[in-house]
């Protein structure tokens, strides 16, 4: 009961969120990526890793807190059994700048797998100085750890030297130098498509002939991200309408319980025989604004977090389909140009065997030998010399169609695996974000159950004399 003298909003519980409790590395690894590969299903394209690689991103700190140069660092823990590990349990302190080049090198370094993005640094804390507050860190934090949560799911990248230098070494800045002096895979040299116009190929250029399983991918990628767009819009209306913490736009529903309960305590003080149930009732209004505020901050908020990471990771996915369709792009445009130079060769060698109307190249053809003839280029020593020119590029660019070609089926190979790795780790964040946000709007109705039926009663042994 409370007493006249009391502040109603003392016994408000629900505040904030409870502190962070991170993942413990005793848990049974279960999941994408957290399995060993012992039977061969005889699909070249089934993903088969080699071990686990369970990772874990806590204990935000501020290094060199009173100098200009102050920044956040973050301890990156893993277990894992893994052979290319030389312990079991690595860990090390890494800050954002690390994170971006581990991501921005496993980009170069397998282009063909989907890397996850890193959260966007250039945000208004980095402006106000707020990006050393707790709740920007545990953000972050959050971030960083789903980044590499998603690396370690992937049979191939949890494997790579960086990924395990990244979790072991003690002399990281050294390592990135050396990394970038010398790379696992060599740089390629420039070859005959560096040298082929923009013209030729260019960003408006379309695949001639699409394979139909990579439009299925990319059509299920589109209703995919449609799908959490949609989700991300709605969520984020009802997260404004539920307490977007500005009272006077008039959609904060927090605000308006907070306001009632006021209300009804006022109103107790004016009706002296049920002051006591009324201040019962201004409470339970009071906590269940606090409910709802408690459950936008851990249930809501994470949701929409995670909605606009999962699309941020999509869209590493559809980068992945759009560089193999640059691939088979690459292999038919070298295709036609090829055929276009063969074809010169072939009206030259018509030409000076006196054949010109045989080759059946047309009326373009005949122009072309006029323009030659008025320049004063039509002797056969300059058509010679030029079919030897042309002998020798139409060579290097059946070399390089070979190579295109080779590398075309090659990437689309690994990106139908890598097709497959992706979506088991997307369906087991979507079933993880998921089960989250159940277990979070469970626990706000079981909470707002329990305040209504303690009050109910209280309310009904009200008796008003008429």
């Amino acid at each position: 009961m409370l007493g006249d003298d009391e502040d109603v909003f003392d016994s408000v519980t629900w505040e904030s969120p409870s502190a962070p409790v991170y993942e413990d590395h005793a848990a049974a690894p279960s999941g994408p990526g957290f399995r060993q590969s012992t039977v061969d299903s005889g699909d070249p394209h089934e993903p088969k890793w080699e071990g686990y690689l369970v990772t874990v991103v806590k204990d935000p700190l501020k290094e060199l807190a009173e100098t200009k140069d102050a920044y956040v660092s973050y301890l990156v823990t893993a277990r894992t059994n893994l052979p290319i590990f030389s312990t079991p349990n690595p860990s090390s302190r890494r800050r954002f700048q690390d994170f971006v080049f581990l991501r921005d090198h496993l980009v170069r370094d397998f282009p063909a797998c989907v890397v996850p993005a890193l959260p966007d640094k250039h945000r208004l804390e980095y402006i106000t100085g707020d990006r050393f507050s707790p709740e920007f860190m545990e953000r972050r934090r959050l971030d960083l750890h789903r980044f590499l949560q998603r690396i370690s799911r992937h049979p191939t990248l949890q494997r790579s030297t960086l990924i395990r230098a990244f979790f072991e070494s003690t002399e990281w800045h050294v390592y990135m130098h050396q990394h970038v002096a010398h790379p696992p895979s060599a740089e390629p040299s420039p070859s005959i498509i560096d040298n082929i116009s923009d013209t030729l190929l260019n960003a408006f250029s379309r695949v001639k002939k699409p394979d139909e399983r990579f439009l299925d991918m990319r059509e299920g990628v589109d209703k995919f991200e449609d799908g959490l767009n949609h989700t991300e819009r709605l969520y984020t209306r009802i997260r404004n309408r539920t307490s977007d913490g500005n009272p006077e736009s008039g959609e904060d529903l927090t605000a308006d319980y907070h306001d009632l309960a006021v209300a009804v305590q006022g109103l107790g003080f004016l009706e002296s025989g049920i002051t006591d149930p009324l201040n019962h009732f201004s409470n339970t209004l009071l906590e269940f604004s606090a409910l709802l505020r408690h459950n936008t901050h851990t249930t809501t908020d994470p949701l929409l977090s995670h909605l606009h990471s999962l699309l941020t990771y999509s869209h590493a996915n559809r980068a992945v389909l759009k560089l193999r369709d640059q691939k088979q792009l690459d292999f038919e445009e070298l295709s036609e140009y090829l055929s276009g130079v063969t074809a010169e060769r072939d009206r030259l060698a018509a030409v000076i065997s006196g054949h010109a109307g045989s080759t059946g190249l047309g009326l373009g053809a005949y122009l072309k030998d006029r323009v030659d003839a008025l320049r004063g280029a039509d002797d056969d020593r300059s058509r010679v010399e030029k079919m030897r020119k042309l002998d020798g590029k139409i060579k290097e660019l059946q070399d390089a169609v070979t190579t295109a070609h080779e590398t075309s089926d090659a990437f689309s190979e690994e990106t139908l695996r890598e097709q497959i790795i992706f979506q088991r780790a997307k369906e087991a964040e979507m079933k993880e974000m998921l089960g989250n946000f159940a277990d979070g709007q469970i626990e706000f109705y079981k909470a707002a159950m329990e305040e209504w039926d303690r009050i109910i009663p209280i309310i009904q042994r009200i008796r008003v004399d008429i």
